[in-house]
């Protein structure tokens, strides 16, 4: 008798097959039987009346083949169908032990992604001085306001280890203005950190601490992340250290999201709260592809749906800083939008997407190569451009003076052109120190912000210079207030050294101490006079 394995394969799999492969079994059995007793008539009872069955199968004879007896078929025929039958219920019973083996292997697969990443994976502990709002006091007449006091915030947020001595991997909002870093190892050890450099336009922030020896997490290829990929994202979710969620790439190329400048983050739907910012997500072999940013929920906690940088947008981003300073950038030296559905009927394209050229910047990449307003750029290197963001971003990542096909439409026609790469205009750092106790001490100029005169900065500050640096802000109380420096002051010279420019004046200045004398020459509405600044 044929066995059935359907109920011990449910009891191995760990819920019921029954129905499914039973139903199999017993349809089989019942037409097995109905088929033998149709073949196999009784015709003892009707010698001289053929069945009318067999009427059904008789076939006329041929002298040369005989009489074909129907009952050789139906044996070959049932053989046929029991062989397929039975074949057919052992394949669905080992296809359906598939799943239990591939589970296995996926927690092991997990297991070992966050035993090696989880080492690599560091708390950071910020540090910010906040000045509240100025509060009125009774006493003060006519209205007055005190200064309000400085205190400290705290901020927790993590870091990823991505050097063996010290350098680590964490977004700069995590670290912004930070007068105080601190990083906690995986086994607990504690670390002063220093900020080595930062880059708000990606979110993404460079510190180091003196130690050698570190566990590091293995830099992945986030180019080859797929849509449903498993991944892991761990970090400091919380206050709660080594913490590891789990799920998969949601989305890849997500920008507008609204939390940096160029923005091409991989979206997942493995929790991520407040803390993870800095932490890493990595796949299954335990490779670093993104640095968990930001998340989108109106309660502030996980609802599935978080952002994390590519690593190969942090790692190249951190590699420039490392190198010289800040970021080098590819330049498109052209103003683009999205297209719009109304867009695309305006400009009779055929799909809803590229780059249209608002404007093109005199001497630029694109001007040099022939773009022109009104051009739709469809194309880069043969890739889509989804959007202005998307043509953005490919430009952006784009050694300088690398050479690139651009596809355009232009009057609906298709058009070609060579488009070579520049740099990105070097925006300066204009910090205003003000909140940091540690930047009073710092510098002599700590708390002032400074600025290229320009003709429109000009005519919006009445200055009576087109020229040179200017003063733009300046914190109450710091020490150049205090002596004698105002908003609105153009900055001549630093220290006996004329200022013609922005890039000057900061090399200038970069080298004072705070026991240094800043002597600065400036021209306030027209009257030029020094004002020294010296720290305590």
């Amino acid at each position: 008798m044929w066995n059935c394995k359907c109920a011990s394969d449910g009891r191995m799999l760990g819920y019921s097959r029954l129905p499914s492969v039973c139903l199999v079994c017993s349809v089989y059995l019942v037409f097995l039987i109905h088929l033998v007793r149709f073949v196999q008539p009784n015709r003892r009872d009707r010698p001289n009346r053929p069945d009318r069955r067999d009427r059904l199968f008789q076939q006329p004879v041929r002298k040369d083949r005989g009489v074909f007896r129907p009952n050789h078929l139906f044996r070959v025929v049932i053989g046929f169908c029991a062989g397929v039958l039975i074949a057919s219920g052992t394949a669905l019973a080992a296809d359906r032990v598939i799943p239990v083996a591939s589970g296995g292997e996926l927690q092991a697969q997990i297991k070992a992604a966050a035993t090696k990443a989880i080492p690599a994976v560091v708390s950071i502990a910020s540090t910010v001085m906040v000045r509240d709002q100025a509060f009125s006091d009774e006493a003060l007449p006519f209205g007055l306001f005190k200064d309000a006091p400085s205190r400290r915030q705290y901020g927790q947020g993590s870091g990823v280890i991505v050097s063996s001595d010290g350098y680590i991997m964490t977004n700069n909002h995590v670290i912004a203005d930070a007068v105080d870093v601190e990083v906690i190892l995986a086994d607990r050890r504690q670390y002063k950190g220093r900020v080595v450099a930062t880059d708000p336009k990606t979110d993404v922030a460079v510190v180091k601490i003196q130690a050698n020896n570190l566990p590091t997490v293995t830099w992945g290829d986030s180019s080859t992340l797929a849509v449903g990929e498993f991944v892991l994202a761990i970090g400091n979710p919380l206050g709660l250290s080594r913490s590891v969620t789990f799920g998969i790439v949601s989305a890849v190329g997500r920008a507008d999201v609204g939390v940096a400048d160029l923005e091409d983050f991989i979206q997942t739907d493995a929790p991520i709260n407040p803390g993870n910012s800095g932490g890493a997500l990595v796949t299954l072999n335990g490779e670093l592809v993104g640095i968990n940013t930001a998340i989108a929920s109106p309660t502030s906690g996980s609802v599935g749906v978080g952002f994390a940088i590519p690593s190969n947008m942090a790692r190249t981003a951190m590699q420039s800083l490392l190198k010289t300073g800040h970021v080098v950038r590819g330049f498109l030296g052209a103003s683009t939008q999205d297209v719009t559905p109304l867009l695309g009927k305006i400009f009779r394209l055929p799909d809803v997407k590229g780059a249209i050229v608002t404007d093109v910047q005199a001497k630029g990449s694109a001007e040099r190569a022939g773009i022109k307003r009104g051009d739709v750029i469809v194309r880069f290197d043969g890739r889509d451009v989804m959007d202005s963001g998307h043509l953005r971003n490919l430009v952006a990542a784009s050694a300088i003076g690398s050479k690139h096909r651009l596809d355009l439409m232009r009057e609906t026609k298709p058009y070609q052109t060579e488009l070579v790469v520049q740099e990105a205009p070097r925006e300066r750092t204009k910090k205003n120190q003000a909140g940091s106790a540690s930047a009073a001490t710092a510098h002599p100029l700590a708390g002032v912000v400074f600025d290229d005169v320009t003709a429109p900065l000009a005519r919006q500050m009445d200055l009576a210079v087109s020229s040179g640096v200017v003063v733009t802000d300046i914190e109450e109380g710091s020490l150049a207030e205090s002596s004698g420096l105002q908003s609105g002051d153009v900055v001549l010279e630093l220290n006996r050294q004329p200022i013609p420019n922005f890039d000057v004046f900061q090399r200038l200045a970069d080298p004072i101490k705070p026991s240094d004398l800043a002597l600065l020459l400036v021209n306030r509405q027209g009257n030029v006079m020094y004002i020294p600044v010296k720290g305590e």
